[in-house]
């Protein structure tokens, strides 16, 4: 099947951005489909961390994200018959991801499962390769971004209203650090895809980035035809 006319958003940036959000929103406005390619990396780290797997084996984790039994319903993430939504979002989880996601045999194992989410009327992928590496050639690329502390603030809040515990600075030391990881690693590195437009979300709403969004998707759009 011929998927390459369907429309695909494509929106990367880092950890905490507030992409899954805007994305999610986009989506839903749009009646398009929705893609956490996030989520992907956090439930293979989730499965690694379960079945005891070592984070530095690398056939051994691609293996299991080869076979992930996941879907997305909603916005409620399933690994087989069990919601873990919340489960992905522990800190130990997002660190784990952050690591196996630099190892390119898991990123292999993912890309198909990844491309597979392209379906009609069109696609908003969210993660940190959507532009540059799944959908190089989406109709609209985003590298939504904020200032690092105002991404601890964020993910500082949603910990808390999650029910779990949280440090300001333990928060801010880890996003330096996964920053620097998924910027300098050698396969797939965080960075704007070309032609991707550029949206600061530190001082905006995630309503107003959606409007943004949505904006400049409608003038891709008309410039398309």
């Amino acid at each position: 099947m011929n998927t390459s006319n369907i429309a695909v958003i494509a929106i990367d940036g880092p950890t905490a951005s507030g992409k899954g959000t805007v994305a999610q929103r986009v989506a839903l406005r749009l009646g398009f489909h929705y893609l956490d390619s996030g989520a992907l990396y956090r439930l293979t780290a989730l499965s690694a961390l379960r079945k005891n797997v070592l984070l530095n084996d690398e056939h051994g984790l691609a293996k299991l994200a080869a076979s992930l039994p996941c879907q997305f319903i909603g916005d409620e993430v399933w690994l087989a018959h069990e919601n873990v939504t919340n489960a992905i979002r522990a800190e130990d989880v997002g660190n784990a991801a952050s690591r196996i996601a630099a190892l390119p045999a898991v990123r292999q194992a993912l890309y198909g499962l990844q491309l597979g989410f392209r379906k009609a009327p069109g696609l908003v992928a969210d993660g940190r390769d959507m532009g540059t590496v799944i959908f190089p050639n989406a109709l609209l690329k985003v590298f939504l971004t904020a200032s690092v502390e105002a991404r601890a603030d964020r993910r500082y809040k949603q910990l808390i209203d999650k029910g779990f515990p949280a440090n300001m600075d333990d928060l801010l030391k880890d996003l330096k650090e996964r920053d620097a990881r998924d910027a300098n690693r050698a396969v797939a590195p965080l960075k704007p895809a070309e032609g991707a437009l550029v949206l600061d979300t530190s001082a905006m709403t995630a309503d107003e980035a959606v409007e943004q969004v949505l904006s400049w998707f409608t003038a891709a759009r008309h410039g398309a035809r």
